[in-house]
């Protein structure tokens, strides 16, 4: 997407009213479910399933392109920056601090400030994410599987398998 486009601005516009809705969100009283259910939906664009378990401090710059399955539960002090698609699928699980982003800026210097670029993130169905796991755009996550705490998760993980690591590597230099 084009920065200085107006599919950009409508995306600008749009993190700015969610922001100051997660901010409200962020301050209630834990205890005050009718008060949370109401920003939730004016967030998601709907209603939040009351099967569904988030505990603030909760943080989207979208939201509307957050799709949570029955028996979702994330955690404390997660992000989903959503705007190119977020969906769980059931009975994931999402650990403290996970972070998962479906959009970025390319890697050359002079395309960065100009564009963003991403894809959606789709974990299927009893998958685990641990404490403070980053997922970037695009990944997909199989049935059963099981993301470690603090783990970055770039690529494709298969169903039914453990990942872990955090290890920065050098891929090229320009």
């Amino acid at each position: 997407m084009r920065i200085h486009g107006a599919e950009f601005q409508a995306m600008a516009e749009r993190v700015l009213r969610v922001t100051e809705l997660t901010s409200r969100l962020n301050v209630l009283p834990f205890d005050d479910e009718a008060g949370r259910a109401a920003l939730f939906e004016q967030i998601f664009g709907r209603p939040l399933s009351r099967k569904v378990t988030i505990y603030p401090p909760f943080y989207t710059d979208h939201g509307l392109h957050l799709d949570l399955a029955e028996r979702v539960f994330i955690n404390q002090n997660c992000t989903f920056l959503d705007y190119a698609g977020i969906r769980l699928g059931e009975r994931v699980m999402v650990g403290p601090r996970a972070t998962f982003i479906t959009v970025g800026h390319p890697v050359d210097p002079e395309e960065r400030r100009g564009w963003l670029s991403g894809g959606p993130i789709d974990v299927a169905e009893n998958v685990w994410i641990g404490a403070g796991a980053t997922i970037l755009p695009g990944v997909s996550i199989g049935r059963d599987a099981v993301v470690a705490a603090g783990a970055v998760v770039a690529d494709d993980v298969p169903a039914a398998s453990l990942v872990t690591g955090r290890k920065a590597t050098v891929r090229r230099r320009w």
